[in-house]
């Protein structure tokens, strides 16, 4: 059984910057890979990143891509989500996910965290 808590949202200017955590409980979380997925109103929930459990693979979708960063350290449990450049339509409520394989897909991921909102104004 894997928790999962998520911190660090918050209202920022748009070309600003925020840094996701995503605490973990257990003692076998670096054998979980990690997903960050955003759900905003009246949208689909959508991927945005992804992390192996080693931190040695990492995936983004393109449209975070070159401005997002996730990165973890297992020692603390925690994976981050570092996010420059921020843009208005990056609002949403961003969600950490766990699962055994790193993958676009939520439908794979186990466990969810309850989600932070990252609203960016123009």
């Amino acid at each position: 059984q894997v928790q999962l808590v998520e911190s660090g949202g918050g209202l920022v200017q748009a070309g600003g910057s925020l840094r996701l955590s995503c605490a973990a409980s257990g003692r076998t979380f670096r054998r979980y890979a990690v997903g960050w997925f955003r759900q905003a109103p009246g949208k689909e929930r959508e991927f945005v990143a992804a992390i192996s459990g080693s931190g040695g693979s990492t995936d983004y979708a393109d449209s975070v891509k070159g401005r997002f960063t996730t990165s973890r350290d297992n020692a603390k449990n925690t994976v981050y989500l570092q996010m420059n450049s921020l843009k208005p339509e990056d609002t949403a409520v961003y969600y950490c996910a766990a699962g055994i394989v790193r993958n676009i897909d939520p439908r794979l991921y186990n466990y969810w965290g309850q989600g932070t909102q990252v609203t960016v104004s123009s």
